[in-house]
């Protein structure tokens, strides 16, 4: 195993994980669309159930993702999450926001309602994948920080700081562009449409059914719009690039040559566009079909994944700084130490097995639909 293979295998396991993530947003988008979706109160609490059996494996792998990031990459991780702290403190909060807002809705002695809770969790539907999708846009759509790797060896700083942010804004600047809000918000749509999807197969109840096929036509044909509108932008504009000596400069067309240099990813690409094609619109022309979050959600996994590598792959700048070039995050520039990532390695070898639990858990909590009969019990949310 060379140092570069380990870097690509390491990259590999970070984009399989925030492919997971973005799947597993289905959990934000439905709750956006409870109220449409459920219709009734007791239409809402089956959405919010079918839910809530599954927004822990969201939110653990988010935390999985940003663990991953700071082994492997750990310069990315310092720059990213220390420097944008606003953009992923937001994140955060909406996330903790949900989780209170599942235990405590429909608790006894709740003074504040159950109305305040689902506003939360409509809140952290929206603003969670939102800024999500933002933060992966930077990935292409560059961020505003300075790298100073001599900062450390400065006997006269009393604290080194490796990276800084270039303005006061810590992250939330990137809102400022409108192709990382046309990317956050095709993320926000797509969220709902798996989520969407997922409530219609988890929850045995022919009014949200129904429903869903019209809701789910809503919220597709926004999120094609935007996904579509991003990727010709993005095989269209300048990419960040960088040599053998690791100078970064800007290439025409990079990311349309890294999909044709690299076309298995292309293929994986295309592969995952026309699953969820697929799943959308079988769902929507077959009345009986309730299978669709399948297939779509295959089809994310591997769409996001392959945008993912082609951000980082190829001698490209994955991190991209627009307030100085040369500090732009790399591979090559911003990994752990090769030790680091080969014992990493072998610790990885157990992932498989965690997949297996992950899936066997998945299983037993779906062994049986969600009805109205589930949520008359007392440990229903």
């Amino acid at each position: 195993m060379t140092y570069e293979f380990l870097q690509h295998y390491w990259c590999f396991i970070v984009a399989l994980l925030g492919a997971l993530l973005v799947f597993l947003l289905f959990v934000q988008g439905a709750n956006s669309v409870a109220s449409s979706l459920g219709y009734t109160e007791e239409g809402k609490r089956l959405v919010y159930n079918s839910t809530g059996r599954k927004w822990e494996f969201t939110f653990t792998t988010l935390v999985t993702f940003g663990g991953a990031f700071f082994a492997s990459y750990p310069l990315f991780y310092s720059t990213s999450f220390g420097g944008a702290y606003w953009l992923w403190m937001i994140i955060l909060f909406t996330f903790v926001l949900q989780a209170v807002s599942y235990e405590f809705q429909n608790k006894i002695g709740n003074f504040l309602g159950p109305k305040t809770f689902q506003f939360f969790l409509t809140l952290n539907g929206i603003v969670g994948p939102l800024l999500l999708g933002g933060a992966v846009a930077t990935f292409f759509e560059g961020s505003n920080f300075i790298v100073e790797k001599n900062n450390l060896i400065d006997a006269t700083a009393l604290t080194p700081v490796i990276s800084r942010w270039a303005n006061a804004s810590h992250g939330l600047d990137a809102l400022l562009s409108p192709w990382v809000l046309i990317f956050g918000f095709a993320v926000v749509f797509l969220a709902r449409v798996l989520g969407i999807l997922y409530v219609m197969n988890n929850v045995d109840d022919e009014d949200i059914r129904s429903r869903g096929s019209v809701r789910l036509v809503g919220a597709a044909v926004p999120f094609l719009v935007l996904f579509v509108a991003y990727l010709v932008h993005l095989l269209l504009k300048d990419g960040f690039a960088y040599n053998d000596e690791g100078i970064i400069y800007m290439e025409p067309y990079k990311y349309l040559t890294n999909f044709i240099d690299m076309w298995y990813l292309l293929i994986i690409l295309l592969i995952g566009v026309v699953l969820v094609l697929y799943g959308i619109g079988k769902t929507v022309w077959s009345k009986n079909y309730i299978g669709g979050i399948w297939p779509a959600g295959i089809g994310t996994v591997l769409t996001v994944l392959a945008l993912l590598l082609c951000s980082a792959w190829n001698h490209t700048a994955y991190y991209p700084s627009t307030a100085d070039l040369q500090s732009s995050l790399t591979m090559a520039n911003s990994c752990s130490s090769e030790f680091t990532l080969t014992t990493m390695f072998y610790v990885s070898l157990l992932v498989p097995f965690v997949l297996a639990y992950i899936i066997y858990c998945w299983r037993a909590i779906d062994a049986k639909k969600i009805t109205k009969d589930e949520i008359q019990n007392d440990h229903a949310y």
